[in-house]
């Protein structure tokens, strides 16, 4: 009798072994499969990297656009601004120039 207990025993531990084996399979399986879905995840992200940013890129592109426009408006109004200024003091160095030739006392 004592046999067939230490039997019994030594099935329910084989068999115990067993299930643990299986888990273990199943267990390895199942993380094998979750880093492959996340490997997916990122290699399908990788891939539309450049279509998420796009818009951003060209509403920054715009942007810069208009800046270097309106820059260059300014730069421009400001450059008729100093040649109309550079016109009216050349216009009256001349005509400060002439009076004191012509009148050396003032």
């Amino acid at each position: 009798m004592p046999d067939s207990t230490l039997q019994r025993l030594l099935e329910t531990e084989a068999r115990a072994q067993a299930i643990i084996d299986d888990a273990s399979r199943e267990r390895q399986h199942i993380v094998d499969e979750a880093l492959a879905a996340a490997r997916d995840s990122e290699a399908r992200f990788d891939a539309t990297r450049a279509e998420l940013r796009a818009p951003y890129v060209a509403d920054a592109h715009g942007r810069a656009e208009q800046a270097v426009a309106e820059l260059t408006r300014k730069y421009a109004e400001r450059q008729r601004t100093l040649r109309d200024l550079s016109s009216r003091h050349e216009s009256e160095a001349v005509e400060a120039a002439l009076a004191l030739l012509l009148d050396p006392s003032k």
